[in-house]
């Protein structure tokens, strides 16, 4: 940053300052001082020209009012921004509110407790409360409005100074003693905070000030130091928060009278005097330090004594209050910022994000591209790339080069184990120094990288790219530059404080003013001069033969690096400093075509120099991005930031320096051949080129050739031959006009004389297709139609680039230009899936565009029209992967059949083992059921329901797992059928083929007999529920007969329940003889435990020695068992027999239901199918 001083304004009667305070939001300047002096001030620029913005615009003051309230010494000022008032304080204890009326200053509120004097009132960050702490220990906290939220004595206390945290929880009182105690927001004692900074300082002291800044607009680093408290001896410590153990100290080394905050927490001010020994007054002193503790600057204000400061709301003034006085200081900020081919980089902080948030602004189509990048360090541009130095992480000493393009996007990151404090760049080379060494990377940016480069990219830090000097080095310039960072850890007596390098030449600065030259990209040591000052900026003019330097009080003076003189003891030495010298400089830039032309901005004038003669100045306040072609591109970065999100193309200000405007007024004055020869006095190809623009404008072709060959512009050269070529004048003027930019009225010229394909033909070049589709269609004649369709497509591509896929912009014209490519690009992007469908069934077979379109089927899961698309193509192979990834087996099966593709068993086998194998049993069922693989999915699904089964489960869960496998061998048997009906050929029977279908599935299941009996464990399970269902409804004769049918499934329901059921359900039905009989069958189950068994025998004697083991009923079903006549078919619906010779069956199960039942059914009681 650099700083000097700007304004002065004289306080009348020459009453002595004692406070001052800048509203940061309205610009409002509030000075108390004796005698009860309190003026409210304001400084305004009135201009409307753009490059009198900021800075360099004249200010006046716009108010100036006394406020009249106050009696003894102003003693304390303070604003409430939020809600526009001043609170000030005399030292008679008056406290005074005022506020703004039709712009001009009222009292609002007064208050006195005639028992002390007022020594700080703080606004907390919201503006909604006050605290005000007088010297005799009391406390009052207020509301906005005048109200008293609470008070506190603390006795045994003078207060002295009070702040504010920016969550107002916790308030700092600073005592007289020098002591600072910290209190929550409701007054109670929390702790008193450690002073490191007192440390070993002896004799009286007081606090000076105490600063905490809110974070408004954000902090420049993660955990940044905010809170300043300074004494008056000097002493300052800068903490992160109330209770931070390690906070940065700093000794001033002057009596501080008042310290503040800039606007973003960046710079802290540090006013004061220093006693000289040499000198009997004392001498007025502002420092600024950085919230780590690094100085930046000092200012010498001239005066007796300096009472206080105070920033401008920008951060780019200060107020300072000195004797009667007001002084102003503007502040040239050290942005973080860049050029680099028309565009503007710079970072600023916001309170909502950590990070740096840095912006790459094109001002030639004015877009904006955003970054955030967390600890950013510096900027630096060169050509078309710049740097981002960055810290790669909070608790590593490692940092990051980061090399990006003019958007943004980065290109390739180095990691450093040095601290870049100073980057410099050029066309080929990044250049970053530490105090001790600096590092040398040779960038490069491939606008391919091919596979073998990729692979070396790993090696490039052997190949040399890549090389560390250590200062006090003497490099030869051969290869010996390696990565060695342990040379950056040794120390030196001389640090480095700036470099610059040009594409030949690097230039290192000491503090000592030893410049070292090193020549380029060979890093050999070639020069050693010594300055009579310490470079803090340094730049090279285009040819590395000249070098600027500015130092840290802002002189910039220049060193000739090839002049060989003679010094006073006859040696010849290299390298001479010239003799210009100029102070307050704080920018500077050398023309990139012209060795001895350059720009500088010394306060709020620029100046271009020519052979070190200077030019009339230029107001303006604007950094120089840019000094090529005699003209100088400059930046208002202070308006800029003022609101960084939104930059205003108002703010880039070109300047002509004066040979061009001189020879542009010639011209137009004068005439072309007087006016050719001032600039061939004066040559410069931009001055040849504005001679050759004018005499193409008055069609004097000679001079414009010889002007084009003089600014050995080889495309003037060659449209200038092509002009005289032309007959018609007219023609001629319309292409003038059109090589000059002016299309518009080229196009007029063009349909005036009715060439209206010339027209075209112009819109065609600047790619305005929306016009060449108008002057297509209103034409006379019909339109050609290939054209026709051009301007379409590419209407519909300047649509389709900006996302705006929809019917009315690019699928309209894409329609209209049959471009049935990018048309189904839009209708996919836009998830029109119809239309993809409409479009690929209007496609004629084999076109190319079809798998393409078959792809975005299946990137959408869209299987069928995916498998349509291929065949249309004929690509089945991709057409059965397609319903594998999407597992449409059951499809994929039958394309491979249909196509007589063999591979789908295998993979499907493969696809099932994979799924088993995650145990994901019921998915391989599913799987081989789509693809019709029944018999491999009833396999599984009687393991499942074998395995519940075994788990005891709930019986009616198994019995649907045994109904589903059966099911699924059904179906197995219907496929056998079909299958073998497909296969007999001719007249044969339907017996025929079902015979043949039963003979194929014997052979096939030969290995299994599930086939044979797959209804078994349904029907177990079914009687084995119906058993009990009927017992608990009481029908105990039926629940009886139901479970003697269990009898023949002891293979798949344990026999210890099956007899359990029968033996409860006979001696509910007093059957007493089969009772007796199932115990038996009990007592004699091996299964059972001998505690089990001796259970089972008890219960049976119990029920026995009361009745007697016989039936005591007969039924007819008995006899008829008895009469041998073979086993009867059983009601699924009741567990009876069915001896009726009519009966319902199942057409899927083939489970029969007595005739007069199952009309009360509408499934079938077993398996579940509709009864029909």
């Amino acid at each position: 940053m650099f700083i000097y001083l700007s304004k002065k304004i004289a306080i009348p009667g020459n009453v002595r300052l004692r406070c001052i305070s800048w509203n940061k939001d309205q610009g409002f300047i509030a000075c108390g001082g004796e005698d009860g002096l309190l003026k409210v001030l304001k400084l305004e620029t009135q201009t409307d020209e753009a490059k009198l913005k900021g800075l360099a615009a004249p200010s006046n003051l716009s108010m100036n009012q006394t406020l009249e309230g106050h009696s003894g010494s102003v003693q304390v000022v303070t604003w409430n921004e939020q809600y526009q008032k001043l609170t000030t304080s005399d030292q008679n204890g008056l406290i005074i509110v005022w506020m703004l009326y039709k712009g001009a200053w009222y009292e609002e509120m007064i208050n006195n407790r005639n028992k002390s004097v007022v020594r700080s009132m703080s606004w907390n960050a919201d503006g909604q409360k006050i605290c005000i702490v007088y010297e005799d220990g009391a406390v009052i906290v207020g509301s906005v409005d005048g109200n008293r939220i609470w008070g506190k004595d603390l006795k045994g206390s003078q207060l002295c100074r009070v702040a504010w945290s920016s969550d107002s929880k916790i308030l700092l009182f600073g005592m007289a003693n020098g002591e600072i105690h910290i209190y929550d927001n409701q007054g109670n004692f929390i702790m008193k905070m450690k002073l490191n900074c007192l440390v070993n300082v002896t004799g009286a002291f007081s606090i000076a000030g105490i600063h905490w800044y809110p974070g408004t607009e954000g902090y420049t680093e993660q955990d940044c130091p905010c809170l300043a408290i300074c004494f008056d001896n000097g002493r300052c410590q800068i903490m992160r928060h109330e209770n931070d153990q390690n906070p940065v100290l700093i000794d001033t080394g002057m009596n501080v009278v008042s310290i503040q905050w800039n606007h973003c927490g960046s710079v802290l001010a540090v006013a004061g005097f220093q006693k000289t020994t040499t000198q009997d007054k004392d001498v007025n002193i502002v420092q600024f330090y950085t919230p780590f503790g690094e100085h930046l600057r000092t200012l010498k204000v001239p005066g007796k004594q300096m009472s206080a400061l105070s920033w401008e709301g920008g951060g780019l003034k200060i107020g300072l209050a000195v004797d009667s006085f007001i002084y102003f200081a503007n502040i040239r900020p050290d942005y973080k910022w860049g050029y680099c081919s028309n565009t503007v980089v710079y970072a600023y902080t916001r309170p909502d994000r950590p990070e740096y948030c840095v912006v790459f602004w094109d001002t030639k189509n004015n877009e904006k591209y955003v970054k955030y990048v967390k600890s950013l360090i510096s900027i630096t541009t060169c050509g078309d790339f710049c740097i981002l130095a960055t810290k790669a992480d909070e608790n590593q000493p490692q940092y990051v080069l980061v090399l990006c393009n003019s958007i943004g996007t980065p290109l390739d990151p180095k990691y450093i184990d040095i601290g870049p404090l100073f980057v410099t760049m050029t066309k080929t080379h990044v250049i970053a120094a530490s105090k001790e060494a600096f590092y040398i990377w040779q960038y490069r940016v491939a606008k391919k990288l091919t596979a073998m480069e990729i692979n070396q990219i790993a090696r490039t830090r052997k190949e040399g790219r890549e090389r560390i000097y250590h200062i006090d080095d003497i490099p030869s310039g051969a290869a010996d530059g390696v990565l060695d960072y342990s040379k950056a850890i040794q120390g030196t007596r001389d640090p480095i404080c700036a470099i610059t390098a040009s594409d030949k030449t690097l230039i290192v600065g000491r503090e000592s003013g030893t410049i070292q030259r090193y020549s380029l990209p060979n890093v050999g040591l070639l020069q050693k001069y010594v300055l009579n000052c310490r470079a803090y900026q340094m730049s090279l003019n285009c040819n590395s033969s000249r070098l600027a330097i500015i130092d840290l009080s802002g002189v910039l003076t220049f060193f000739d690096l090839d002049t060989r003189v003679t010094d006073s003891t006859g040696q010849q030495i290299v390298g001479e400093q010239l003799k210009l010298e100029r102070k307050d400089v704080w920018d500077m830039k050398w023309a990139k075509d012209n060795p001895d032309l350059f720009a500088m901005m010394e306060k709020t004038r620029m100046y271009v120099f020519r052979n070190l003669d200077p030019e009339e100045p230029i107001q303006t306040s604007g950094y120089i991005c840019n000094f090529e072609d005699l003209e100088i591109r400059s930046v208002l970065l202070d308006e800029i930031l003022k609101n960084p999100e939104h930059p205003n193309k108002e703010y880039i200000i070109n300047f002509e320096i004066r040979s061009l405007r001189d020879s542009r007024a010639l011209i137009e004055e004068v005439g072309i051949e007087e006016s050719s020869q001032f600039i061939e006095d004066n040559p410069h190809p931009r001055l040849w080129r504005l001679l050759a623009e004018a005499a193409l404008q008055k069609l004097d072709l000679q001079t414009a050739e010889q002007a084009f060959v003089r600014c050995k512009d080889y495309q003037g050269i060659k449209f200038v031959k092509c002009l005289g070529n032309l007959q018609s004048e007219s023609m001629k003027q319309a292409e003038v006009a059109a090589y000059f930019g002016r299309f518009e009225e080229a196009e007029r010229m063009y349909l005036d004389m009715d060439r209206r394909d010339l027209a075209i033909g112009l819109r065609i070049k600047l790619g305005d297709w929306f016009r060449v589709l108008q002057l297509l269609k209103t034409g006379s004649g019909d339109a050609d139609d290939t054209l026709l369709e051009q301007a379409h497509n590419a209407i519909g591509d300047y649509f389709a680039d900006r996302q705006k896929w929809y019917v009315i912009n690019a699928v309209q014209y894409y329609v209209q230009g049959r471009n049935q490519e990018r048309l189904a690009e839009c209708y996919y992007m836009l998830e029109d899936y119809q239309g993809l469908e409409n479009l690929a069934n209007s496609l004629p077979e084999n076109n190319k565009l079809l798998p393409d379109i078959a792809h975005m089927f299946v990137r959408v899961g869209m299987c069928e029209q995916a498998v349509t698309a291929f065949l249309k193509c004929n690509r089945p192979k991709d057409a059965v992967d397609t319903c594998v990834h999407l597992n449409q087996w059951n499809k994929a099966v039958e394309l491979a059949k249909n196509h007589n593709m063999k591979e789908i068993g295998s993979l499907l086998a493969r696809y099932a083992s994979h799924l088993l194998e995650k145990n994901k049993i019921l998915d391989a069922i599913e799987l081989y059921r789509k693809a019709n693989y029944f018999f491999d999915a009833a396999k599984l699904m009687f393991k499942i329901a074998d395995e519940e089964a075994k788990k005891r489960t709930k019986p009616l869960r198994v019995k649907k797992l045994y109904v589903l496998s059966a099911l699924l061998v059904e179906q197995y048997h219907e496929q056998v059928k079909n299958a073998q009906r497909g296969k007999v050929k001719g007249k044969s029977s339907e017996a025929t083929s079902a015979l043949a279908g039963l003979l194929e599935e014997d052979v096939l299941s030969s290995a299994n007999r599930l086939t044979d009996n797959a209804w078994r464990g349904a029907e177990a399970y079914h009687f084995f529920i119906l058993a009990q269902r009927q017992l608990y409804e009481g029908y105990v004769d039926t629940a009886m007969k139901t479970a003697l049918h269990l009898r023949d499934y002891e293979d798949i329901i344990p026999a210890v329940e099956i007899y359990s059921l029968l033996a409860v359900c006979a001696c509910a039905n007093r059957a007493f003889g089969t009772c007796s009989k199932a115990f038996v069958k009990l007592e004699s189950l091996e299964t059972l435990s001998p505690e089990q068994r001796q259970q089972y025998e008890d219960l049976a004697l119990e029920i026995f020695t009361k009745h007697c083991p016989k039936h005591t009923k007969k039924s007819d079903l008995d006899g008829l068992l008895e009469g041998g006549e073979g086993k009867l078919p059983t009601c699924v619906a009741t567990g009876r027999s069915i001896t009726e010779y009519q009966f319902w069956m199942c057409n899927v199960c083939k489970h029969c239901v007595q005739a007069q039942e199952i009309s009360n059914y509408n499934f079938c009681p077993l398996c579940h199918s509709s009864v029909t």
